[in-house]
């Protein structure tokens, strides 16, 4: 016949050898503790640690049957994880009926919270390497404006085309603003018999003068003499 409370009270004692700082006997008849179980230290301090506190309550009949167990809001845990780690739990139970469990419980729910650490760690580092693509994408860009745009040969073929245009475009209102300069006043006359009609629309009517033709009809009349010397 299986001694139950032996089995019980040898573990409990095991327990305490193990985890001397995280076990806590809170009752004896039945036995009921916490663990408090938390993440390994990976010497790195901004890694940051996780932790959860298990409660286990024997059964009479413990091992054979289920311990009442639950993932109290000790830990730094969120719901989810809770939640998870239970359902943990509950399957390593199932697998380990018959034998003292609570240390591969405890195991297990460590793995968890390790495997937690090396998640967050895996997030930070994809982080951080999007960041650094996110510079090096911006670095080049900046780099490009320095540089200028790469030219091909047909790049080139078509900017010469256009510049070539352009310049003979320049070079033929040069021409024809040097020829200008040029012309004496009896050709622009000739070019542009305009020039005269604006001339005369620049006087104002202050400017101008009327002439009296009768004026001259009337000196021919005269008889002037002429002395001669």
């Amino acid at each position: 016949m299986t001694d139950y409370k032996e089995e019980q009270t040898n573990e409990i004692a095991a327990l305490q050898s193990i985890y001397p700082d995280e076990f806590t006997v809170l009752s004896e008849d039945p036995y009921c503790f916490h663990v408090t179980v938390c993440s390994e230290d990976t010497g790195n301090e901004e890694d940051e640690t996780y932790s959860a506190t298990l409660q286990f309550t024997y059964t009479p009949t413990y091992p054979d049957e289920a311990p009442i167990f639950e993932v109290t809001d000790d830990g730094n845990v969120d719901e989810e994880d809770q939640e998870k780690i239970t359902e943990l739990l509950q399957q390593q139970i199932e697998e380990n009926l018959g034998m003292a469990m609570v240390f591969i419980l405890v195991s297990e729910t460590q793995q968890f919270l390790n495997n937690k650490v090396d998640e967050d760690k895996k997030v930070q580092e994809e982080v951080k390497l999007q960041e650094e693509e996110q510079e090096n994408q911006k670095r080049e860009e900046e780099e490009l404006k320095i540089k200028g745009k790469l030219m091909t040969i047909e790049s080139f073929l078509i900017w010469k085309d256009s510049f070539d245009k352009e310049r003979l475009i320049a070079r033929e209102k040069k021409m024809a603003a040097t020829q200008s300069q040029k012309l004496s006043g009896k050709e622009l006359f000739e070019r542009d018999h305009n020039l005269v009609d604006s001339d005369m629309a620049l006087l104002d009517e202050t400017d101008r003068v009327e002439v009296d033709e009768s004026l001259f009809q009337e000196m021919e009349d005269l008889d002037l003499d002429v002395e001669e010397d």
